[in-house]
């Protein structure tokens, strides 16, 4: 079986070597993929967003199956065109992928539905937009409509923040096209919790839950990043909130996207916040997270190309999907300046005998050496019966990975840890 996966990041190196699990597999193709993905698929230098020329090469190929992991081609339509051409894929379509595509979208369609999220407006206008911060208690939140690499989200804790933030994205275009209409809501709250989740638009499985570290520096200090680091399962989601979340948002959002005439088909993300109201939904995602991938399918023990055949074919009812009880911890090295200006092209060396797994984000070879090439260049994941030992491991493991000003948090789950002996109130559940 000939199958190609969409993306070059960690992300999508954490779907490959999954993928290589199934014997059924006899070609394993990543475009553009990466030098470090290069070790385990062949990569084929053909941008995500090329979309011609992915079909030109399904069809030179005669692929098999497809796998489009990343947001841009997602909502540029890849699925449609490769489906159209016979390709079964593994992800929305055009118009489902709209609910990660235009926030304004999502945040109507919770209202419709009431699935439980921050109160909000959306504008298109500057004038009313800024008159609307006038009477928005600070902090409040300032989103880009359309997709922004992850950046287009903004916490303002002054009004001349918020007026800023509106500004930069509807006057100054800080983010192109992405930015002409915005959302502004309601400061929430709480502990976050990531859960991806497989569906095939009528049936839905949560994967295992986890918790994001967004921030550039220790403490949750510095900008906002891509991630720095990912923990699952995530101690906040308890089975008494598991079953909320399902009952309250999982399934009425997969039947709000059906009755749109939507049906979403792939990998669902939630972004969640467990308020003192119960959990809200912050964000929704077409695909799989970036760096939650790399602590998810770790755990996962049933096959992935199985579970995701049965998501395209609308099966999944009748597939049985299986998690470790483990726990998974992922450590990101970085280009020191990232999310702002770094330096690149620095030798990676790696220790042949890790007790982890190395996803390559950010890195190309060049005679047989990798070198960096990103602002996120690789993640380390470890599992283990404990979160502590997981966490041990990715950490020793990480230290032995060596490259030119490489930066890494020192304090990747430590809020889960200290999580864990919290006898923290469930009363509102």
């Amino acid at each position: 079986m000939k199958v190609m996966v969409i993306g070059g990041g960690g992300r999508e190196h954490a779907i490959v070597k999954k993928l290589k699990e199934n014997e059924e597999i006899t070609e394993l193709y990543c475009l553009p993929g990466n030098g470090g993905i290069a070790r385990d698929a062949v990569c084929v230098p053909v941008k995500a967003t090329d979309l011609e020329g992915i079909l030109a090469f399904a069809r030179e190929r005669q692929i098999d199956y497809a796998v489009v992991a990343p947001d841009d081609p997602l909502a540029l339509g890849a699925v449609d065109l490769l489906e159209a051409a016979g390709v079964p894929c593994f992800g929305p379509n055009k118009k489902a992928a709209l609910i990660e595509a235009s926030k304004v979208f999502a945040k109507e369609l919770m209202k419709r539905y009431g699935i439980p999220t921050a109160r909000y407006e959306s504008f298109d206008d500057l004038d009313a937009a800024l008159r609307y911060l006038e009477s928005v208690p600070m902090p409040a939140v300032v989103k880009a409509d359309g997709l922004a690499l992850g950046k287009g989200v903004i916490i303002a804790q002054t009004l001349p923040e918020a007026r800023e933030a509106v500004r930069a994205m509807m006057a100054d275009k800080r983010f192109g096209k992405s930015g002409e209409r915005v959302v502004i809501e309601e400061y929430l709250e709480g502990p976050e919790i990531s859960v991806l989740s497989f569906t095939d638009g009528k049936t839905l499985v949560p994967m295992v839950s986890s918790m994001d570290h967004k921030r550039a520096g220790d403490g949750d200090t510095g900008p906002n990043t891509g991630g720095m680091g990912t923990v699952a399962p995530n101690p906040y989601y308890t089975p008494v909130v598991a079953e909320r979340c399902m009952r309250e948002i999982f399934l009425p959002t997969v039947r709000a996207m059906a009755a749109e005439g939507r049906p979403f088909k792939g990998c669902l993300y939630f972004g969640l916040m467990l308020t003192k109201d119960g959990p809200k939904v912050i964000e929704y995602n077409c695909r799989f997270g970036d760096p939650e991938t790399q602590v998810v399918l770790p755990l996962l023990k049933t096959d992935l190309l199985t579970v995701m055949r049965a998501v395209t074919e609308e099966r999944l009812a009748d597939c049985p999907v299986e998690f470790s009880t483990d726990a998974a911890a992922c450590v990101i090295l970085a280009s020191r300046g990232y999310p702002g200006a770094y330096e690149k092209g620095f030798p990676i060396t790696i220790p042949e005998d890790l007790e982890a797994e190395l996803y390559i984000a950010g890195a190309r070879e060049e005679n047989g050496q990798l070198l960096s090439s990103g602002g996120r260049v690789l993640g380390v994941t470890a599992t283990a019966p404990e979160l502590s030992e997981a966490l041990r491991k990715a950490y020793a493991a990480a230290d032995r990975v060596r490259f030119e000003n490489a930066y890494c948090r020192r304090d990747i789950g430590k809020r889960a840890l200290a999580a864990k002996e919290e006898s923290w109130s469930t009363e509102f559940l």
